[in-house]
């Protein structure tokens, strides 16, 4: 058992992704099945395979309570399940016991570099009962202009994302994705707990097999290398997150360079693509709600939720019937049952738990609901993000100027968000789609985002607002 000691609070943590900065290894032969070691293989032999070493059959469970790691051997995954009809359930596998063996995995080509951003003071919303500790000012100041209610810095290292496979065993040929959390050398200490408490959070969440969630990122294994990096295997349901479909959204949405006029020279063309996004982020916010639900039901928050946590299985507004979201990034999730918040002391947990206490909330109860409140938040900026910058012409707006119209210029006053809105013809489908309904959007929305966290919904009583509920679009 390794005794973790004390790092600086993280109160605060947003997830996003930096462009690729480096070269994907070159696809060679491997020998094997040819056309798959060709398309996994590369030249360079340090990511060609997992890297063996005599730690390669651990991995870390982080004790939130006493912030130690724990180490857990997991047996060989069972062969899949058969079904009557003969089938195997491939689709749908759950992994009860994880593929700890590097020698079991292959690994692609390098996605891109994952960091995280640290929010190391929050002055916040200033009311009795409500979020923060201290007024807003007038003056502008801080890293981000008049974005006053918060200090934010880029976190002090960075997670590295590759595409792979299980390549023996019962599951050969599972595509996955790598994320790979530096050692201590480079991370220090922080980094290992952050993957200890992912790890911690996925097996926890997976755990129970009778009432699998499929709105959630699913953790298939992982081993460490003789240098301490931790590398953790997701199952390969999509490599693109919401915030990429809402660039690409965004950009269909800008007016033709060569022309000057809108890509939409048919206005039926138009209508009818409007009503294709208007379904598909209702359904892809209906599937990250379900996720945070479930999530909540099985006492764990997120605490990172944002744009980049959410990932998709496609970005085809066509095939929005097909559309799957799927939580992911859960290293700063928190236990919140009731005998962890009577004794828990976790380093990565400080800052929610300082935000409670400026908050009014001090016994486990009111902790575990300030939690969920804060969760709930999270999930009204993204609800916002995806009601406007999907909709938007590329530059109109991004998440940071989001915020700061809604928690600083406005105050978290939605009628007034409105109006200003209306006036901006860049943000007019954005109005129009929170406006469905006889404005239930905007109903929703203020609700998320109401200043005292106690009069917040649940997640469970989000997904049956009428705006996400019924045939509404």
């Amino acid at each position: 058992m390794l005794v973790i000691p004390t790092t600086p609070p993280l109160p605060r943590h947003h997830s996003f992704l930096f462009p690729n900065r480096s070269t994907s290894p070159t696809p060679t032969t491997t020998g094997g099945d040819s056309s798959n070691s060709r398309r996994w293989g590369c030249s360079c032999s340090a990511t060609a395979t997992a890297p063996k070493s005599p730690l390669h059959h651990r991995l870390f469970i982080y004790s939130s309570s006493n912030n130690n790691i724990q180490m857990m051997r997991l047996r060989p995954p069972p062969p899949p399940r058969r079904v009557p009809g003969g089938c195997c359930k491939r689709r749908r596998l759950v992994f009860s016991c994880m593929v700890t063996d590097p020698d079991c995995f292959q690994v692609g080509r390098l996605i891109g570099t994952y960091g995280f951003m640290n929010i190391t003071s929050y002055s916040g919303l200033r009311s009795e009962g409500m979020l923060g500790s201290a007024p807003l000012q007038p003056e502008d100041s801080g890293i981000f202009g008049s974005f006053k209610v918060q200090d934010v810095g880029e976190g002090n290292f960075q997670i590295r994302l590759y595409q792979g496979r299980i390549s023996q065993g019962p599951f050969r040929g599972t595509p996955v994705v790598f994320k790979v959390y530096p050692g201590q050398q480079v991370g220090g200490i922080e980094a290992d707990m952050m993957a200890a408490n992912e790890l911690n959070a996925h097996a926890f969440l997976q755990s129970n097999q009778n009432d699998p969630c499929q709105n959630i990122q699913l953790l298939v294994g992982g081993f460490e290398t003789k240098t301490g990096e931790q590398w953790l295997a997701f199952r390969n349901d999509g490599i693109y997150s919401a915030a990429d479909y809402a660039k690409v959204s965004s950009q269909s949405m800008s007016k033709d360079p060569d022309h000057g006029d809108s890509r939409f020279w048919n206005p039926f063309d138009k209508d009818l693509t409007l009503r294709r996004r208007r379904y598909f982020v209702t359904k892809l916010f209906q599937g990250t709600m379900r996720g945070l639900a479930y999530m909540h039901d099985n006492d764990r928050l997120h605490q990172s939720l944002g744009p980049y946590s959410v990932v998709l299985n496609t970005m085809v507004e066509k095939e929005a019937a097909y559309l799957v979201p799927r939580l992911r990034d859960l290293a700063f999730a928190v236990d919140v049952r009731y005998p962890q918040l009577e004794n828990d002391s976790g380093t990565l947990s400080e800052g929610l738990w300082r935000r409670a206490s400026a908050a009014g909330a001090f016994t486990p109860m009111e902790k575990r609901a300030f939690g969920i409140a804060d969760d709930i938040y999270e999930a009204g900026l993204l609800l916002a993000y995806l009601a406007f910058l999907p909709f938007c012409e590329a530059g109109t707006m991004d998440s940071l100027s989001l915020q700061r119209l809604l928690e600083n210029t406005f105050q978290l006053d939605l009628e007034a968000t409105r109006e200003y809105c209306l006036a901006d013809d860049g943000l007019l489908e954005g109005v129009r789609y929170l406006d469905l309904r006889d404005n239930a959007g905007w109903e929703l929305l203020q609700a998320m985002l109401n200043r005292d966290f106690r009069k917040r919904p649940t997640a469970e009583a989000v997904l049956n607002h009428r705006f996400l509920s019924g045939s509404s679009l």
